[in-house]
């Protein structure tokens, strides 16, 4: 019954929060943010540990492989679109990869963080799965890398789209491809909702950059330290 109650909570939270957001848009009605503080409080109101929630978050993370893979379609349907921007777009997720890199390592310097903080901020912008195995690679803190990929995805997903009106980037390939590479999976589920094209754009983004990252990190680690 809890595993049901818990998924039923879920769902119906992330579509309230959803209704919310598109009434009221606001960084802080943000669906990922927003139902994230509200489905702990419920949990926390009516006693259901994180132990006991667990077993609903694996059924949904399960669900979350089709629904990763169905991110291909528009990549396919756009694919004339991809091939027209390919090098600027490479070039782009390249930079924006080690520019959140030479961020994170600039932020725990200054800061005087110790080298396990370090390591965790490094790969801050790639998804959980991969950000973990690299963590691996690093000698890193795996529940701290998890922290910080959830932090920073949740904050892209909030502000990405504010940040980048602010600018004045409009165009539907760059605003999916900067927040595809900076917020991976979490921007990429608030990148679905502005259109198509940005979705399927912050998709492959998304993968590129974990790919990248996975290469640039473990040699600047050996580097630096």
């Amino acid at each position: 019954m809890i595993v049901l109650y818990s998924i039923f909570i879920t769902v119906l939270v992330y579509y309230f929060t959803r209704f919310l957001n598109k009434k009221y848009p606001s960084p802080l009605t943000s669906p990922v943010f927003l139902s994230t503080v509200i489905i702990i409080s419920i949990l926390a109101a009516s006693n259901v540990s994180y132990v006991e929630y667990k077993p609903a978050k694996v059924i949904m993370t399960y669900l979350l492989g089709p629904a990763t893979v169905s991110l291909a379609i528009p990549i396919y349907k756009n694919r004339d679109l991809f091939l027209k921007y390919l090098w600027a777009a490479l070039g782009g997720i390249l930079i924006g990869s080690i520019s959140t890199i030479a961020t994170a390592l600039f932020l725990a310097k200054g800061l005087h963080l110790t080298k396990m903080y370090l390591l965790g901020l490094t790969v801050k912008s790639v998804t959980v799965p991969v950000a973990t195995e690299i963590g691996g690679i690093i000698h890193g803190n795996i529940s701290l890398i998890a922290a910080y990929v959830i932090i920073t995805g949740m904050i892209g997903a909030m502000l990405g789209s504010t940040i980048l009106n602010w600018f004045k980037i409009e165009h539907p390939f760059a605003r999916g491809l900067s927040i595809g590479t900076i917020a991976h999976g979490i921007g990429t589920a608030e990148a679905v909702k502005e259109g198509e094209i940005q979705g399927a754009v912050s998709g492959a983004a998304m993968g590129i950059a974990a790919v990248l990252t996975s290469f640039i990190v473990p040699y600047i680690i050996h580097f630096i330290t």
